[in-house]
């Protein structure tokens, strides 16, 4: 069994993002990153603080506008719409999730293609089931990078998503499916979950919910990533898979944390640099 240290590969290409910012300053470029953020919800506010973080140790300007619970619809519009055609803003964020009140579909596209380095509006959502160059969601593209810094290839193997959301799920469907794995998609209505894991070559698993992989749903030698994040009883993060258990019969593993959270903020970076690059 072999630990796939996501953490590790982020350092490593958040280096780079750090070489490729300083090359685009050079030629008068800064790229920048805005952030939307509403409400007081804890999780959402550590995420946008660690952006935060993570754009200011590579050079990206980083701007957060934060909003109440109660702000209306149209004004949240108006922000993403002056920030569309402010020529230093390259890349814009709508942190998830919204209050209830708010249309998320509608908020999510009305960001400019050409800035949705989240890649959750349809147009990149289309070019990326067309297999055509777009912004991909940044937690599958870094579940993708770590597989291919392990030399792990997904063609021909039997793949297992659990989750179906439209930010992991969905897309991490048609990334594998682009790299010819054969993919099998579960989630909170599929009947006998443990039937599909146990014949997957490689387990997705992104639903949120501790230890629900459990030893006799995996495979022997699988390769298990584990995207889920949560909080125990006693304060300790631990993802969807019963890691102690799991982790003998796999070949390759993610921990949590230390997986693919890394990653995710290290390709939102990645795809910020590229919009600056092709604005």
């Amino acid at each position: 069994m072999q630990i796939l240290d996501g953490k590790a590969l982020a350092a490593k290409i958040r280096k780079e993002a750090a070489e490729d910012v300083a090359s685009l300053k050079s030629k008068g470029v800064t790229p920048g990153l805005a952030v939307v953020l509403i409400g007081d919800d804890p999780a959402s506010h550590t995420y946008v603080k660690m952006k935060e973080k993570a754009c200011e140790e590579i050079g990206i300007y980083s701007i957060v506008h934060k909003m109440p619970d109660d702000i209306s619809q149209d004004k949240i519009l108006e922000t993403i719409e002056m920030m569309n055609k402010n020529p230093n803003i390259n890349g814009i964020l709508i942190q998830l999730p919204l209050p209830s009140h708010i249309d998320t579909q509608k908020i999510l596209q009305s960001v400019s293609p050409a800035k949705d380095v989240d890649g959750f509006h349809p147009f990149n959502m289309g070019k990326l089931v067309l297999d055509l160059e777009g912004f991909v969601p940044c937690t599958p593209l870094g579940v993708m990078h770590i597989l291919d810094e392990y030399d792990i290839d997904p063609k021909g193997m039997n793949a297992c998503i659990v989750g179906a959301s439209n930010i992991v799920g969905k897309p991490m469907m048609n990334l594998l499916l682009n790299r010819f794995a054969t993919v099998d998609i579960c989630h909170i209505h599929t009947k006998n979950l443990k039937e599909h894991t146990k014949r997957a070559d490689l387990l997705i698993v992104g639903v949120g919910k501790e230890n629900l992989i459990t030893e006799d749903m995996v495979k022997e030698g699988a390769v298990v990533i584990d995207i889920g994040i949560n909080k125990t009883k006693e304060g300790r993060i631990t993802g969807d898979v019963d890691f102690e258990a799991v982790s003998p019969k796999c070949s390759f593993i993610t921990p949590v944390p230390g997986g693919v959270g890394p990653m995710t903020i290290a390709m939102l970076l990645s795809n910020t640099i590229t919009a600056a690059r092709k604005q």
